[in-house]
């Protein structure tokens, strides 16, 4: 092999696993894909309906981006496909363009999984995979709880059978008084069994006597959402539930369509731009944060960046292969890496069981009701609405938590994709408000050592001609004045000082702005025969001082430790 296609396949994370693959990983891998398989093929379809398409769109995008991402991830058990807040962001994307289910929606669906894609593919080759670290695990975090409630009841508009609106609450409100006289019964009653079912069946084969006797329990419960599947399928075609008013998926074409760009145009293209941007960055969040929790736990490393591209490339497939915008997913890879999963030929694998389903018993889940989706949909998404993460953010950080219920009413009473934005830049204006009011302490010498510490938290020694301050934060043109107005505040309540020193052990960076203030101040200081001194500055801060004027005139030193200033400046203290 020529030592550039060596490079080349280096490079490639997929000849990392295959080089070294063999019959023990493909048995691990081959029993990871059938678990997985019970899960994905009724979610899919569920998530499908969920945006708005054909439930058989869910299973076109179950196999080509999952196939793409084994070749380009980096991640061995991350399980990309259709996922429930992504579905949700490409109906809120859509609804308001176009009519949900028209040949056109289904087009721009396409159209914005391809967007998504090139999109991610170009932020991951230009190396931004940093940018994920500008959006606060808060906002995140209370992003999911809000769309997850809201997905949740716009579910509710199956379960009733009755078209309630659920872009946001005060919609779903108006909508449930205007439709719930026409609730359907019969669609009632059939969902809340199979939500029933699908939440106390697993804790009834987890009870340790179900254990012992059947042994593979866990392979069952993973299972469960399968079996509702097949079960309500032989109840509506045995009894014929239809005519009674039980909706059902109707009749899924079989085979694929061939690959095809979606039809656009540069008006559409600015149109989805918002919504692609959003679900980008959101898809990448979230399959980053689902990939770094399996990695650490298997010990493989993760590339941020590859990432992108892999999820990039993926969602270009998607909107190739007829299919909407995914990500990872949370519950999938969990049980992908359960279940033993060794490399990534299990996503392989269970896309290549996706295409049997889709090639030869699409016909089988024709009668299979929306109720049931909708309750699986329901019951997978509703265990991530608590109340819990907004009372301790709150009570850690009170600006976080506002952040977090800024997002969250933001995301329930306008819609899903500007309560995120909201959120985020809620996120900005409380970082620079806290940055504009930074933590200043007068510190003083902590008695038989050679540390200084904050006076009103410790029991130090101080002295009545040195003022020792210490800013925790970088000088920068937001909170430059705030550290001159606690100067003027210190030095009027000491008539005989002499001297004042900033210690710079937490200063990193230092601005135009912060060293023009330093300069007037050591003039006015000056001017009441004070000067002022430094200590403890650091190196790139120091090469900021040296390019300044600040230096050419400072009143006092800079000193290499606190303590050296202190022990010259006020020796009886030291």
């Amino acid at each position: 092999m020529s030592d550039f296609k060596s490079r080349l396949l280096d490079r490639l994370p997929a000849w990392q696993w295959l080089k070294h693959y063999n019959t023990v990983t493909l048995k691990s891998d081959l029993l990871a894909s059938l678990i997985v398989i019970a899960m994905l093929v009724p979610q899919g379809m569920a998530y499908a309906m969920l945006a708005g398409l054909p439930p058989v769109m869910g299973l076109y995008a179950s196999v080509l981006p999952m196939i793409i991402y084994a070749f380009f991830g980096s991640s061995p058990t991350l399980s990309i496909g259709p996922v429930a807040i992504i579905s949700m962001m490409t109906f809120a994307t859509l609804n308001p363009l176009f009519e949900v289910g028209s040949p056109v929606y289904i087009q721009a669906a396409c159209l914005l999984a391809l967007m998504v894609g090139v999109i991610s593919l170009l932020l991951g080759m230009l190396r931004f995979g940093f940018l994920i670290q500008l959006i606060s695990h808060p906002v995140i975090k209370s992003f999911i709880i809000a769309s997850a409630l809201l997905i949740a009841l716009g579910q509710l508009k199956f379960l009733f059978n009755v078209p309630l609106q659920t872009n946001n609450i005060p919609e779903f409100v108006l909508s449930v008084f205007e439709y719930i006289g026409l609730m359907h019964w019969e669609s009632l009653i059939f969902g809340i069994a199979s939500i029933l079912f699908l939440v106390f069946m697993p804790k009834f084969f987890n009870l340790e006597a179900v254990k012992q006797r059947l042994g593979a329990s866990g392979f069952i419960i993973k299972s469960l959402p399968l079996v509702l599947v097949v079960v309500s399928i032989a109840l509506v075609y045995f009894f014929n539930l239809q005519q009674v008013g039980i909706k059902t998926v109707g009749e899924i074409p079989s085979g694929f369509p061939a690959l095809s760009m979606p039809f656009w145009n540069l008006e559409l293209v600015l149109q989805l731009l918002p919504g692609a941007a959003m679900i980008a960055m959101i898809s990448f969040v979230e399959s980053l944060s689902i990939a770094q929790a399996t990695a650490l736990q298997q010990r493989s490393q993760l590339n941020s960046n590859q990432e992108l591209i892999a999820l990039g490339a993926a969602n270009i497939g998607a909107g190739l292969s007829s299919a909407f915008p995914v990500t990872g997913s949370l519950s999938r890879t969990v049980v992908n890496a359960d279940a033993g999963a060794k490399t990534s030929m299990a996503g392989v694998l269970s896309s290549l069981f996706i295409v049997l389903v889709s090639l030869y018993f699409t016909g089988f889940f024709r009668d299979l009701p929306l109720t049931v989706l909708a309750a699986t949909i329901i019951v997978s998404i509703w265990k991530l609405v608590e109340l819990k993460p907004f009372i301790d953010t709150w009570r850690y950080s009170k600006a976080d938590g506002l952040a977090m219920w800024i997002t969250f009413f933001g995301v329930l009473f306008i819609d899903i994709s500007t309560g995120l934005i909201i959120g985020i830049v809620s996120t900005f204006i409380l970082l620079l408000w806290r940055i504009s009011r930074p933590h200043i302490a007068e510190i003083g010498l902590v008695e038989g050592t050679q540390h200084f510490r904050n006076i009103q938290r410790h029991q130090v020694i101080t002295s009545a001609k040195v003022l020792s301050i210490r800013i925790d934060e970088d000088l920068t043109f937001l909170n430059s004045n705030t550290l001159k107005g606690f100067l003027i505040n210190a030095v009027s309540q000491k008539p005989e000082l002499e001297h004042v020193v900033i210690n710079g052990s937490s200063i990193s960076a230092i601005d135009l702005s912060a060293l023009e203030m330093l300069e007037d101040l050591d003039n006015e200081l000056r001017k009441l025969n004070i000067q002022l001194h430094f200590s403890e500055v650091k190196g790139p801060v120091m090469d900021k001082l040296q390019r300044s004027k600040l230096l050419n005139h400072l009143s006092g030193k800079i000193f290499l430790t606190h303590y050296q200033a202190i022990r010259e400046l006020s020796p009886d203290i030291t």
